[in-house]
């Protein structure tokens, strides 16, 4: 019997590989929606705005960029695990989505492994510890310095659950007491630093940067020793904060279909997302504001995100943080 199944299954995959081939051979040919969880404006929104450009110029087909902030990117995520396994809706997806919120709910209304196909990673961006331009500390000991002077008085925020990250295990590394304030993404970090709200954030360069060209904001250190030229004078935060054991942080971007999408149609997405980004226009245009084009195969995908899981994992049991 097992046999017989065996070969039924065979015989029905074969059945249905010339279709998957055709529905390749004509993909697209309607709109083509990226939801990104998050407001527009921040890396992912960035990201998924670069690629759709250069889609619908070289597919001809509109590419739309759709905004889902909220709930910790669960909203947009829950939004593509459920749409039709197409190829005309994807997520942008970023390192908690697929990784962190599996720990951080009892009850994820998604499942990041099986509920959607790897395509491949897209960027990786360089965060930076930035505070006011105008009131804010001029180096990473003298914040040191005042957060010990003043414990429970200074604010850090966050726009995701990495950046919280970032703050957190520095924090702790350096015995200080700074209360986390959340935010939906990294343009509302922003704007609660230049409000007042926080006198802290850890935010992508990729957003800020623009505020720290004009004096507005000031970059402390880079959370990421692996860092475009443009970020050279930035030191890292291990070294300004004399911390040799702090370990650079993150944030990565990939794009991920609804599960049960063809693999003639993944291939495709895979081999036009690998070509925009090795263009050299491309890359200049992401690395000098700290946005690295990262692409891989679907199956590197995969294995990078149950990599990820497995180091994740440890560290939010450490640190106890629960969304629910």
């Amino acid at each position: 019997m097992r046999v017989v199944a065996a070969g039924a299954m065979l015989a029905l995959a074969s059945a249905f590989a010339p279709a998957a081939a055709q529905d390749a051979k004509d993909y697209p040919n309607r709109a083509i929606h990226i939801v990104v969880p998050f407001p527009a404006g921040g890396p992912a929104d960035v990201a998924a705005r670069l690629l759709a450009q250069r889609m619908n110029q070289d597919w001809g087909q509109p590419v739309i960029v759709d905004n889902r902030p909220g709930g910790n990117t669960v909203i947009g995520a829950q939004q593509v695990a459920k749409a039709a396994p197409d190829g005309y809706t994807l997520l942008m997806a970023i390192d908690s989505t697929l990784v962190m919120n599996q720990f951080l709910y009892k009850s994820l209304p998604y499942d990041p492994i099986n509920d959607f196909v790897p395509i491949t990673t897209t960027t990786k961006t360089v965060s930076v510890l930035a505070v006011s331009g105008e009131t804010g500390p001029k180096s990473v000991g003298e914040l040191i310095a005042k957060a010990k002077a003043e414990p429970g008085k200074l604010n850090y925020g966050a726009g995701t659950i990495t950046a919280q990250l970032m703050g957190h295990r520095f924090h702790k590394a350096a015995g200080l007491d700074i209360v986390y304030v959340p935010f939906k993404g990294t343009p509302e970090t922003v704007n609660g630093l230049l409000t007042g709200s926080v006198q802290i954030i850890y935010a992508a360069n990729v957003t800020v940067n623009p505020l720290i060209e004009s004096g507005k904001v000031r970059a402390l250190a880079k959370l990421d020793r692996r860092s475009p030229a443009s970020m050279a004078n930035t030191p890292t935060l291990a070294d300004a904060a004399g911390l040799p054991n702090l370990e650079d942080m993150s944030v990565w971007l990939g794009l991920v279909a609804p599960k049960g999408t063809p693999r003639p149609i993944v291939d495709k997405l895979q081999q036009k997302v690998a070509q925009i980004m090795a263009d050299p226009a491309m890359r200049e245009k992401s690395e000098r504001t700290g946005a690295f084009p990262m692409t891989s195969t679907p199956e590197e995908f995969g294995q990078f995100i149950r990599q990820e899981a497995g180091r994740w994992q440890k560290v939010l049991q450490e640190t106890n943080i629960r969304f629910d």
